[in-house]
């Protein structure tokens, strides 16, 4: 861990510095999609739900999104959706934009950074995630003194996965709200947590 890492780990979390990370949270992802997770929408309208009550409780809301122009060997016709998956989140399609619940729960918030990734590569982590200025999402943390990450989002065996272990590796006391991810599979989710665990991330339900 480099020594700015460490140094933001021991700085101690308030209120005033914490931000929500909302993960992949789009129709792709969601039953209808091309990838479509069981629960997804349910899981949007949670996250929705949680905005509107706990905004407040965070400098920082920022959401991410897969954003697909010509990703190469991450899309496939015949997937191992391993490392190869359907086309999906296909950039400046209706289901690669923000479900709408997530849409309609940030329209009205005052802090929001969207990021977007993937563009000509596979990108799991929100990490990989950049504004249109370039700015990635350690940027972002790092400008609003953030010490603190709550994550949720779709789907947590994958992408919120990935997301929670880079920032536990860049020192942020990172935590994944359970109750509003949903990963693939249930088995595939219960690997999803203990790699967390065992990475230091903390998991709780936000209600």
């Amino acid at each position: 861990m480099s020594d700015e890492a460490r140094d933001v780990a021991d700085i101690p979390a308030q209120a005033d510095n914490r931000a929500l990370v909302v993960v992949d949270v789009q129709p792709t992802f969601c039953e209808g999609g091309e990838l479509p997770v069981a629960g997804g929408n349910a899981t949007a309208d949670r996250i929705a739900a949680y905005l509107a009550d706990a905004a407040d409780n965070y400098r920082l809301i920022v959401t991410t999104q897969d954003w697909h122009i010509e990703p190469g060997s991450h899309f496939s016709t015949t997937p191992d959706f391993v490392d190869t998956w359907p086309p999906h989140g296909i950039a400046g399609t209706p289901n690669a934009e923000l479900h709408p619940a997530i849409a309609k729960a940030i329209s009205a918030l005052p802090r929001v950074v969207s990021l977007r990734k993937g563009a000509y590569q596979a990108a799991y982590s929100g990490f990989e995630a950049t504004d249109d200025a370039g700015h990635d999402l350690a940027w972002h943390l790092a400008a609003n003194d953030i010490r603190e990450v709550d994550i949720c989002g779709i789907a947590e065996s994958h992408c919120v996965k990935a997301t929670a272990l880079d920032g536990a590796r860049l020192g942020y006391r990172i935590t994944v709200l359970t109750d509003l991810t949903v990963p693939v599979t249930p088995e595939l989710g219960e690997q999803a947590r203990s790699e967390m665990v065992a990475a230091g991330v903390r998991l709780r339900r936000a209600a």
